[in-house]
């Protein structure tokens, strides 16, 4: 350190510092102030992504809110759609069941007229027979008892007699 103390000029050490203020102001003018301005511009451009992505993060949530709206109303309209369903589906049933009952009830009570209806027929078909059967007896009754002459006689004097009682 001596040797510098020694050796030193005062016209170099102008020298020195005026190309060193002159290396400033260069550096200054052609390297400080582009790469200032490009590390603001840099700077600028990473707060403007930050902000971008944030409100992108927001525009995000935004989306997922609205989309997990959407699916809560979709739910619900689902679930209306099949409660709604469900009670058609009731109704129908219930119809059904009440127009199969009551065509049921219609088919028996026309059995019952039907049945009515062939029992009448019948027993007045048996009344017809009963009543052909009697005649044809009391003809067959009254053919043997009126064959001899003095049964006719009395039949005829029974007849005046139960006319007469009356």
């Amino acid at each position: 350190m001596e040797k510098l103390i020694n050796e030193f000029s005062i016209g170099l050490f102008f020298w020195q510092i005026i190309l060193f203020v002159l290396l400033l102001l260069l550096l200054r003018r052609y390297a400080w102030i582009p790469i200032l301005k490009a590390v603001n511009e840099r700077e600028e451009g990473i707060k403007r992504a930050l902000e971008a992505a944030e409100n992108a993060k927001k525009e995000m949530q935004n989306v997922s809110a609205d989309n997990e709206r959407l699916v809560q109303e979709a739910r619900a309209e689902r679930e209306a759609m099949l409660k709604e369903a469900r009670e058609i589906k009731e109704k129908m049933i219930a119809d059904a069941k009440a127009q199969a009952q009551q065509e049921g009830d219609k088919i028996i009570k026309q059995a019952q007229e039907s049945i009515e209806g062939e029992k009448k027929a019948a027993i007045a078909d048996i009344k017809k027979q009963v009543a052909t059967l009697s005649v044809e007896i009391a003809e067959k009754v009254l053919q043997d008892q009126l064959k001899d002459k003095e049964k006719q006689l009395k039949l005829v004097d029974q007849l005046v007699d139960d006319i007469k009682l009356r």
